[in-house]
């Protein structure tokens, strides 16, 4: 099977892939034409895909996610490669292919990513802080072993949320053994809860976000987050305007920094800070790995990044073989 990454312009390609995403559009042609606006993906990367000539039986077939087998082209297309599907069709139990072959996750298993989570749970040495993260992490169930952390912007890949939160973790216990005047309790706390919201923000299946949730849409996963921290609270009879709630709350708050990211309040303990810092280091560090992991073999740079100001990155040589 060819990686999407070793594509090439004129290469003819006939294999299977996931279909990640798709939707119906029409072309400016008088009168307009359905086609079928795609993404295939592999363990590699991904490729955007057309379909010109869609028939009614394609937009009937079709759904995202789903493995396919696909014939075509690979283009130039405003200096980025796409796919021009010839034929498509359904994966099917005979061909020997699982959906999962193709499905893109962090390089460490889930199982061990939650074990490592709770285990870091079981560290903080505040109760009541650990019941809060035990309530919290009760409401997720399994998700937190699939989940991915984003759309698109950093970790969108099958236990993205998870890997993401023991890099910070790690991160933190970095920062906490140079920096010891910060309250472990409260970073470990706030950084297992910042996203844990996301499972209920988004809608994922095999790691792919196919859309914002109702609840996601008009709430969001922060105000979401805090939500479940007062629904802890009350539960376990703790004063809701004890010092310790209203700090784990600001940290979960104040991690987007800023109002136009999403957070209703800056930073204003070290804590909060902390956790900001952290969060934005994994993130866009995993936004220029995933860039450059997935980049076609024969270029050099990648495509403009959202999460790093749409800038794009050069694949260095130096140091390799």
């Amino acid at each position: 099977m060819t990686l999407i990454q070793s594509f090439t312009e004129g290469q003819e390609i006939t294999g299977f892939y996931l279909l990640k995403s798709l939707q119906v559009k029409q072309t400016n042609a008088t009168p307009p034409k359905d086609y079928l606006d795609m993404i295939l993906s592999d363990t590699s990367g991904e490729i955007p895909a057309k379909l010109w000539d869609t028939s009614s039986t394609d937009k009937e077939t079709f759904f995202a996610p789903m493995l396919v087998k696909v014939r075509g082209i690979v283009q130039l297309y405003r200096e980025r490669l796409q796919f021009k599907v010839t034929q498509i069709r359904p994966a099917k139990d005979e061909d020997g292919y699982s959906i999962t072959d193709f499905v893109r996750s962090a390089p460490v298993q889930p199982a061990d990513l939650v074990y490592t989570i709770k285990a870091a749970a079981a560290s903080v040495q505040d109760p009541e802080l650990r019941k809060i993260i035990e309530h919290c992490y009760g409401k997720v169930g399994d998700k937190l072993m699939h989940y991915p952390a984003a759309k698109g912007m950093h970790h969108a890949f099958y236990a993205g949320l998870a890997y993401h939160v023991v890099r910070m973790l790690e991160l933190a216990e970095f920062v906490c053994m140079q920096r010891p005047f910060l309250n472990r309790d409260l970073l470990v706390a706030g950084i297992i809860l910042h996203d844990i919201a996301k499972t209920e923000e988004l809608t994922a299946e095999l790691g792919i976000v196919s859309e914002y949730s109702f609840t996601g849409k008009l709430i969001g996963h922060i105000p979401l987050a805090v939500s479940w921290i007062t629904e802890a609270a009350v539960l376990h009879g703790m004063d809701l305007n004890a010092e310790k709630i209203v700090l784990l709350q600001h940290v979960i708050l104040a991690h987007h920094n800023l109002a136009e990211w999403g957070s209703p309040v800056q930073p204003q303990i070290p804590e909060a800070l902390a956790l900001h810092l952290i969060d934005q280091m994994d993130a866009k560090l995993q936004a220029a790995e995933d860039a450059i992991d997935t980049m076609s073999m024969t270029d050099e740079w990648t495509t403009p990044v959202r999460a790093l100001e749409n800038k794009a990155f050069y694949r260095s040589k130096y140091g390799k073989a």
